[in-house]
């Protein structure tokens, strides 16, 4: 895998990452637009998962871009993204199943949340945040779950929700699974000093 750090540290790559990444976070909210507007504002921060999961990790972008770490961003970023991009590949894959079609936003959005998992965690080896970043970042995680799953602000995907408190038991070990695999990758000694590469 050493090959990829410096592709991934080239400076035209994290613009492009990071232009890529601006641009799914607005059509992100744009695509929660009618359940944020439904949303009692107390609950607001927790509901758009996905676009909030790509908004932290255009921060970590900007933080590199600018020769820098900003671990607790970068902790935010590793979990949410691995845990929604994830998330919402299966939800797709179970409306495929039931429904028996998926639409081209269907398909759009199983690979786009597909590529928030792995560019996540394909930055792992710059990672610098430590034990109470992610502590922080489970608390939020699992904190967005209760809001989820238990005041029910969820993502709506009506042929589904019939199933939610199976998804929501899914929901809740994806959830743990992502915090552990955060520590394993972001946290393990053998981390890299990043450098941009012009």
């Amino acid at each position: 895998m050493g090959w990829m750090y410096p592709l991934l540290s080239n400076r035209s790559v994290l613009k492009l990452l990071l232009l890529v990444n601006i641009a799914g976070t607005i059509y992100g909210y744009y695509w929660y637009g009618w359940q944020l507007k439904e949303t009692p504002p107390v609950f607001l921060a927790f509901v758009p998962d996905s676009p909030t999961a790509s908004l932290f990790f255009v921060f970590v972008l900007l933080a590199f871009l600018l020769k820098k770490n900003w671990p607790l961003l970068e902790s935010l970023a590793m979990v949410t993204l691995f845990k929604y991009g994830i998330w919402a590949v299966v939800m797709n894959l179970l409306v495929l199943f039931f429904q028996g079609e998926l639409d081209w936003i269907g398909y759009m959005l199983i690979f786009s949340h597909l590529a928030m998992a792995v560019q996540g965690i394909l930055y792992a080896p710059f990672y610098r945040f430590k034990a109470w970043h992610l502590i922080v970042t489970a608390i939020w995680t699992l904190h967005n779950d209760i809001i989820d799953y238990v005041f029910f602000m969820m993502p709506s995907y009506q042929m589904l929700n019939k199933f939610m408190p199976q998804i929501g038991y899914f929901t809740f070990w994806l959830s743990w699974i992502s915090i552990g695999i955060a520590y394993y990758l972001g946290m393990r000694p053998s981390r890299f000093k990043l450098k941009i590469n012009n």
